[in-house]
C-alpha cells in the first residue's frame, strides 16, 4: 500500500496511542490520519484558524501530501544532491563576533583583527555523498524519509527520538544521513544535530568523516560550541583530524561567547590546530585571538602572556602580517607581568621600528608602567618626553605611573608635583591618581600631607576609599598614632565597606596599645561577619595578645582553631606557646587527619548542586574540589572570601594567598586531592559526570538552599528566583519532589545541558525566609527581594517556552 508524505507511521501512531485515548474507539486509523493531517495542515497555515476557514478534506489533503512529496523527491537543477555544497552558506549577524572593550583593556585601534568570521564562508571542507530522494527504489522508503525531513524539525529531543525509535525496523545509514543532511540544508542544525546523535547510538552506524565535518561547521557557525565540541571530539577519537573549516569555526565559536572559560578552550584549540592539525591558521584568526587575550584588564590579561607569545611566533614563522596592534598588545601585555622582560620589550620595540610602526600612546604607556615596576628612571624620562609631544593630550595612568617611579627613587616630592600637574591638566585628579599620592606619602610618613590629600578625596566623592584608608591606618599604627588609627578606622566603617585587611590594622594597634577586651570584641566581631572573617594573621595578632597578657586558657583556644584551619603559628609565639602547652600536658603539634565539620558537608552539598566540580584520580582514590567563582558577579566576589576561609584547612599550598587582607583571594582555588572526598564524588560526579544523587532529599536542608543559591543562584529584576542544576531528569525530579515537600511551589526549565528551576510570586518568598538565616551577612541586600543580581544567562531562560535540550535517556542501538 502506498504510503502519504504526510501519514505517519504505524510505529509512530503506537507511540502516541497513548496521548489520544481520549478519541472513541470506533475512530479508524484513517480516521485518525485525517484528524493528525488536518493538524499539521493548521501547523502550516496558522491563520486558518484565526479567519474560522474550514478544514481541508481528506482528498485535498491527500493533494497536498503528493505535491509536498513530488517537491522533496524532485532534484533541484542549481544544485544537485549528489554532492551537497554548502560553501555559500552564510548565517548573517553571527558571522562576525564583536568583543567589548573592558575598562583598562589593550585597545585596538584597526578593524581588520576581527574578521576570522567572514572567512569561515571561503574555508574548504569535505562535500557529503548523499542519494538523491528519486534514486531511492522503494516509493515507501522515500515517502518515509520525506516525512521525517519534514516532521523532525518541529519536535523537541524526546520526541525526536521516540520518532526514530520507531523507524529502527527499516532505517540505515544513508536514510540516516539523507535527513542530516537535508536538515542542514533548510538550517535546521539542532535537528540534524539529535538526528546524528541517534544514528551514532545505532549498531549499523558507520563513521562519516564528511557528514561529521559539515555538521560541526554548521553548528559553529551557530556559536553552538558545546554541539560543535562534541562532534569535534568523536572525530579525534575516531582517529581522524578534523578539517581546518572546523578547527577554525569553533575557535571563532569560542571567542564569540560571554561564558566564562571560553577563552581558554578557544586558546586550546587554535594550538591544537597547528600542533594537532599541522595547519597554518589565517591571519584574521591569529588576530581575532590576540584581540580576546588582550580585551581583559591587565591583571587577568597578563596570564596569557605565553599565549600571545605563541600567537606572534606563528605569525612571524609563517610570513604573515604582524599589525601594529600586536606589537602594542605584547609590550602592554609584558608592562604587567610581575618580572618586567627588559630585553624582551626593547627587541619588540625594535622590530616595530624595522616594520616602519611608530610607537603610539598606548605602547608609550605601557613602556612607562614597565619602567615604573622596575625603577628604571632613565628610560621613562626618555618615553616621558615622546609621550608630551604626542598629540591628544597626557594619558591620566601616564602620570600615575610617573608618581609611583618617582616614589621608587625616593623622591616623594616629585611624585606630589606630577600629582598637582594632574590636578591642572586635568582639572581635576583621578581615582587612581589620588590613591597613589597617598600611598606615596603614606609610605614616605608625610602625615599632614597625607591627611591633607585623605580629605581631598573624601570630598571629591570619588570611590573607592578603602585602599587609601588601609594606607592612612597602616602609616598611624607604623608611628603608634594608635588614636588616629581607631579615628580613621572609624571613619572607614561609616563612609566605605571595610575589609580584613583595615580590621587587621586596627586589632593590631588595640594590641599594641594594651587594650586587649577591646581587642578581644574586634576579633570576635570579625568572626561573626561572613564577609571579613578571620585569618592566619588575625589569629597570629590575637595569639600573640593573649600570650602577652598571661591569658593562656584564651591563647589555647585560638591554637586550636588555627590547628583546625591548618594555619601557621608565627615563631615568635611559637616559643612562648610551647611553654604554654607543656603546662597543660598538651603536645605542640597539629592534627593529622582532616575532617569536615557538619557546616562544611552541608555547605558542600549546595554547592555541588550549584555546579561545584569534583576532579577524581580513580587509581588512586584519591579526589580534588575545584571552586570556580565569576569574576563578573558581586555575589561571587564576596563569596570567594567565605569559601576560602571555610575550607582553608583543605585548600592546596598553591591556592594560598601570601596576605592575608583578603584582596588576592584567587577567583579559582581547589583543595588537595584526598579520598575524605570520595563519598561526595561517587554522590555527585560518577565518572567525571554531573549527577543527582538518589538520597539528596536527605540533604537538601536550609543551609544547603542557601549556599546553592548563593554559588549558582539568580534574582531577576522581577524578583523571582533561578537556581541552576545540572544532571538528569530523573535527578531534577528528586530535587523538586523535596522541594515541594518544603512547601516550595517550582517550575522547571531545561536549556541544553543546564535545568533551571524557577521559583515564582509567594514561592519565591518563602524560599527566601526559608534560607535568609543561612545567607551571608555582606550578601543579603544583594540576594533580598528588589535587588536583582541577574545575569544574561539567567535572562534568557523563559519558562512559558519548551525546553531545548538534549534527551538524556535515549534507547540502544536497533536490533
Amino acid at each position: 500500500m502506498r504510503l502519504s508524505l504526510l501519514s505517519p507511521p504505524l510505529s509512530f501512531l503506537r507511540s502516541l496511542a497513548g496521548s489520544f485515548s481520549h478519541l472513541p474507539r470506533r475512530r479508524s486509523l484513517c480516521n485518525y490520519c485525517t484528524h493528525y493531517q488536518r493538524r499539521l495542515f493548521l501547523r502550516s497555515h496558522p491563520g486558518a484558524a484565526k479567519a474560522n476557514q474550514p478544514f481541508p478534506s481528506l482528498q485535498q489533503v491527500n493533494c497536498l501530501s503528493h505535491s509536498v512529496e513530488q517537491l522533496a523527491c524532485e532534484p533541484q537543477s542549481s544544485e544537485p544532491l549528489k554532492n551537497w555544497d554548502f560553501s555559500n552558506y552564510d548565517d548573517s549577524g553571527s558571522d562576525v563576533f564583536k568583543l567589548d572593550e573592558q575598562p583598562g583593556a589593550f585597545k585596538f585601534e584597526g578593524g581588520d583583527a576581527v574578521l576570522a568570521g567572514r572567512d569561515t564562508k571561503h574555508l574548504e571542507s569535505p562535500g557529503v555523498e548523499v542519494k538523491e530522494l528519486e534514486e531511492v527504489p522503494e516509493q515507501w522508503r522515500r515517502s518515509r524519509l520525506a516525512w521525517l525531513c519534514k516532521e523532525l524539525p518541529a519536535h523537541n529531543s524526546g520526541s525526536v527520538v521516540r520518532i526514530l525509535n520507531g523507524q529502527r525496523k527499516w532505517m540505515r545509514q544513508d536514510d540516516a544521513t539523507y535527513v542530516v543532511v537535508h536538515c542542514t540544508r533548510i538550517r535546521e542544525n539542532e535537528a540534524a544535530f539529535k538526528v546524528y546523535k541517534w544514528m551514532m547510538l545505532q549498531r549499523w552506524y558507520r563513521f562519516d568523516f564528511a557528514l561529521a565535518t559539515k555538521l560541526a561547521d554548521y553548528l559553529g557557525k551557530e556559536r553552538k560550541f558545546l554541539r560543535c565540541r562534541e562532534i569535534f571530539d568523536d572525530i579525534i577519537n575516531q582517529g581522524r583530524v578534523p578539517s581546518e573549516s572546523t578547527f577554525h569555526i569553533l575557535v571563532v565559536a569560542y571567542l564569540g561567547a560571554s561564558i566564562e572559560g571560553c577563552l581558554d578552550e578557544a586558546c586550546t584549540i587554535y594550538n591544537r590546530m597547528i600542533q594537532l592539525g599541522g595547519y597554518s591558521p589565517r591571519l584574521s584568526l591569529h588576530n581575532s585571538l590576540f584581540k580576546a587575550l588582550v580585551a581583559k584588564p591587565g591583571y587577568e590579561s597578563k596570564n596569557y602572556l605565553k599565549q600571545a607569545e605563541f600567537i606572534y611566533h606563528n605569525l612571524v614563522t609563517t610570513g604573515l602580517e604582524v599589525q601594529k596592534d600586536i606589537y602594542g598588545g605584547l609590550i602592554w601585555l609584558h608592562s604587567y607581568q610581575e618580572v618586567i622582560d627588559k630585553e624582551r620589550i626593547m627587541q619588540l620595540r625594535e622590530e616595530m621600528g624595522k616594520a616602519g610602526i611608530e610607537e603610539g600612546k598606548d605602547v608609550l604607556v605601557s613602556i612607562l608602567r614597565a619602567c615604573s615596576k622596575d625603577g628604571d628612571v632613565e628610560e621613562a624620562e626618555k618615553t616621558w618626553l615622546k609621550l608630551i609631544s604626542c598629540n591628544g593630550g597626557i594619558p591620566s595612568l601616564a602620570l600615575v605611573y610617573r608618581m609611583e617611579l618617582f616614589a621608587k627613587a625616593g623622591e616623594p616630592m616629585k611624585s606630589l608635583e606630577t600629582f598637582r600637574s594632574m590636578q591642572e591638566l586635568l582639572k581635576g585628579a583621578t581615582i587612581t591618581g589620588y590613591q597613589k599620592i597617598i600611598e606615596v606619602l603614606c609610605n614616605a610618613q608625610h602625615v599632614e600631607l597625607a591627611e591633607l590629600h585623605m580629605e581631598g578625596l573624601v570630598q571629591s566623592g570619588l570611590k573607592p576609599l578603602t585602599p587609601s584608608y588601609v594606607e592612612m591606618t597602616t602609616m598611624y599604627l607604623d608611628l603608634s598614632m594608635h588614636e588616629k588609627v581607631e579615628s580613621t578606622f572609624l571613619q572607614c566603617l561609616e563612609k566605605c565597606r571595610p575589609n580584613r585587611a583595615i580590621y587587621n590594622i586596627y586589632l593590631d594597634s588595640l594590641l599594641k596599645a594594651g587594650n586587649f577586651s577591646k581587642a578581644e570584641e574586634i576579633f570576635n566581631h570579625m568572626q561573626s561577619i561572613e564577609a571579613i572573617g578571620v585569618g592566619p594573621g588575625s589569629c597570629n595578632t590575637i595569639l600573640s595578645g593573649y600570650l602577652a597578657s598571661g591569658n593562656h586558657l584564651k591563647a589555647e583556644k585560638v591554637y586550636d582553631f588555627m590547628c583546625k584551619k591548618r594555619y601557621d603559628v608565627e615563631p615568635s609565639s611559637m616559643e612562648k606557646l610551647e611553654y604554654v602547652l607543656s603546662l597543660t600536658r598538651k603536645e605542640v603539634k597539629k592534627p593529622v587527619s582532616l575532617k569536615l565539620s557538619a557546616e562544611q558537608r552541608e555547605a558542600l552539598v549546595g554547592l555541588l548542586l550549584g555546579g561545584l566540580q569534583i576532579d577524581s584520580d580513580e587509581p588512586r582514590k584519591k579526589h580534588m574540589i575545584r571552586f570556580a567563582l565569576n569574576e563578573n558577579s558581586s555575589t561571587h566576589s564576596i563569596l570567594r572570601r567565605h569559601l576560602y576561609d571555610e575550607y582553608h584547612e583543605w585548600l592546596h599550598p598553591s591556592c594560598r594567598c601570601k596576605d592575608d587582607s583578603g584582596d588576592d583571594v584567587p577567583y579559582r582555588f581547589s583543595t588537595i586531592a584526598h579520598s575524605y572526598f570520595g563519598f561526595y564524588a561517587d554522590q555527585f560526579w560518577p565518572r567525571g559526570r554531573p549527577m543527582i544523587p538518589k538520597m539528596i532529599h536527605r540533604w537538601l536542608s536550609p543551609r544547603a538552599l542557601a549556599y546553592w543559591y548563593m554559588y549558582g543562584g539568580y534574582r531577576l529584576q522581577s524578583g523571582d528566583i533561578l537556581l541552576k542544576l545540572k544532571g538528569d531528569n530523573e535527578g531534577v525530579e528528586k530535587v523538586v519532589k523535596a522541594l515541594r515537600a518544603r512547601s516550595l511551589e517550582c517550575r522547571v526549565k531545561r536549556k541544553g545541558r543546564v535545568f533551571w528551576i524557577g521559583f515564582f510570586g509567594n514561592s519565591s518568598t518563602w524560599f527566601w525566609k526559608l534560607v535568609e538565616p543561612y545567607v551571608l551577612e555582606g550578601l543579603q541586600d544583594n540576594l533580598q527581594g528588589g535587588n536583582p543580581n541577574d545575569s544574561a544567562e539567567a535572562r534568557d531562560v523563559n519558562f512559558d517556552t519548551e525546553s531545548d535540550g538534549e534527551e538524556s535517556e535515549q534507547n540502544g542501538s536497533s536490533s
